[in-house]
């Protein structure tokens, strides 16, 4: 039996060990061609044969064509105001629909749970008209308003975590004189950080991987690009042979900023993740 189990957990370590390569592969590959002294997108090799820093000296200080240091700082604007307004938003939501019981509670949290299993995009067109109205196209505060405003469809997993703390807290403290709204502040948000750090962290990533939305948005305003529109100029036909190589070092420095927060915040991610699940 022993001898069994032996060989079994044996095969599941070599299949993970090869999945993980594959997995990690695609990153050691870009960091490496982020390296690369060769001019082109392809090569018939994998390792460079020439290292250098020039693709991300000049991705810095060679802003005529490619201004990668404005579209980061763009980007880096819209990801903390979104991070923060979407994080308030989404935790008075979801601690509204855990603890509070009112007539259309549950129509409400059915409504927006469906409405959030559409794709964004379908609504894209809708949004560029009504942002066009006022006048608020072209502007990084419409994307602000965009990437928060349905935040709230996101409610169930720090509902599901709201859940989980009991209730005789808040009763015991609404006796000793506290209000609902002292209650939330001063002694359910302090013991919901986990929910918390999950919800910073997916708000945050939002405005750093999103395509769809700033290209409708921004159009030809060069100067208020993200990152993600930005570096997709650098593969277009005409210049994916001159600025590959900087498009996989812009790649790696802005894969920095989110690899940084998960690794500080892993503990606490995974945490909310699952005490979110358990009743959401």
């Amino acid at each position: 039996m022993k001898k069994h189990r032996s060989i079994s957990n044996t095969i599941i370590y070599i299949i993970l060990s090869v999945m993980s390569v594959i997995w990690i592969f695609p990153i050691v590959w870009l960091v490496m061609q982020s390296f690369r002294g060769e001019q082109g997108a392809f090569t018939s090799y994998i390792i460079p044969k020439v290292w250098t820093l020039d693709n991300y000296i000049k991705l810095f200080t060679d802003t005529r064509l490619f201004n990668f240091p404005r579209w980061f700082m763009n980007t880096l604007f819209v990801a903390v105001f979104t991070c923060i307004i979407t994080t308030i938003i989404v935790l008075l939501t979801s601690y509204a629909f855990s603890r509070l019981r009112f007539k259309l509670r549950k129509p409400l949290m059915n409504i927006i749970l469906i409405l959030g299993m559409f794709p964004g995009f379908m609504s894209m067109v809708a949004i560029y008209h009504i942002l066009k109205a006022f006048g608020l196209t072209q502007s990084l505060v419409s994307l602000i308003l965009v990437y928060s405003g349905g935040a709230a469809m996101g409610y169930y997993i720090a509902k599901g975590f709201f859940d989980t703390i009991p209730r005789s807290i808040d009763e015991a403290a609404l006796i000793d004189g506290a209000t609902k709204n002292q209650v939330f502040w001063l002694i359910t948000l302090p013991m919901s950080k986990p929910i918390i750090v999950y919800t910073v962290l997916t708000s945050f990533i939002a405005p750093w991987v999103d395509f769809i939305f700033v290209s409708v948005i921004m159009k030809d305003n060069y100067q208020n690009y993200t990152v993600a529109l930005g570096l997709y100029q650098m593969i277009t036909r005409e210049n994916i042979t001159a600025y590959f190589t900087q498009f996989c070092a812009g790649a790696v420095i802005i894969a920095i900023p989110i690899t940084i927060l998960f690794i500080a915040m892993q503990k606490y991610y995974v945490e909310g993740v699952t005490a979110g699940g358990a009743k959401g």
